[in-house]
């Protein structure tokens, strides 16, 4: 199977603007394959955005099909990047710490999937990381989550995952959060762990006295 679809149909703008994405069935289709391992291998030997990545392609994920948890994340960056290891870096730290797990549990992916919107760093901008590039996404993720069917929890982080995965539209990311108990104890909306999120995290303290403790007891209880 190829790595790189012809086509995804999916324009900068409608990333942009917030807009959930989907890709045609056609294209979607072209990806489901009966082995995990083969879809696997072919995500990560994928170039599809290569000529917009000026660090080129490294898609950096975590998945196995008996993964009970599911980290629905935005986009490495450069230091993930670098290793090879996805939450390598302060973001993931700040994380795990919110799970209340360690490194070795997080990194166990027969207990924790990690699948970001976009597999590979897609660079600096003016003002941090740039968004995941728009062509991952629906060219694989549907695919991919077609073989998660052991995943009791998935934690979506970030407006773009939260776009995808609840539709989040003009909602912003603190409303979708605040509302958590939607479609809890399945799926958890969360701010992202980044440092630069700290000024949100001081700001909605509600998000450490109310979301935090729910979602380290759910995690012992999958555990």
């Amino acid at each position: 199977m190829p790595s790189q679809p012809k086509s995804t149909t999916v324009s900068h703008a409608s990333w942009a603007d917030d807009t959930p994405i989907r890709a045609p069935a056609s294209v979607r289709a072209t990806h489901y394959v009966t082995d995990f391992d083969d879809l696997l291998a072919d995500v990560r030997r994928c170039t599809l955005c290569a000529p917009h990545l000026p660090h080129g392609p490294r898609p950096v994920v975590q998945l196995h099909p008996r993964a009970r948890i599911l980290v629905a994340g935005q986009a490495p960056g450069r230091r993930v990047h670098e290793s090879g290891v996805p939450f390598d870096d302060p973001s993931g730290d700040r994380l795990r710490d919110w799970l209340g797990i360690d490194r070795d549990r997080f990194y166990d992916p027969k207990f924790l999937a990690i699948l970001p919107m976009g597999f590979c760093y897609p660079g600096t901008g003016s003002s941090g990381d740039l968004p995941p590039r728009p062509e991952c996404a629906p060219a694989w993720r549907d695919a991919l989550l077609q073989h998660m069917s052991a995943v009791e929890l998935t934690l979506v982080i970030g407006r773009y995952a939260l776009d995808w995965h609840l539709g989040a539209g003009s909602r912003t990311v603190t409303d979708v959060v605040r509302n958590w108990r939607e479609q809890w104890p399945h799926v958890l909306p969360l701010p992202h762990p980044s440092p630069r999120n700290q000024r949100w995290l001081k700001k909605n303290a509600w998000f450490g006295e109310e979301v935090l403790p729910a979602l380290r007891t759910r995690v012992k209880e999958i555990l």
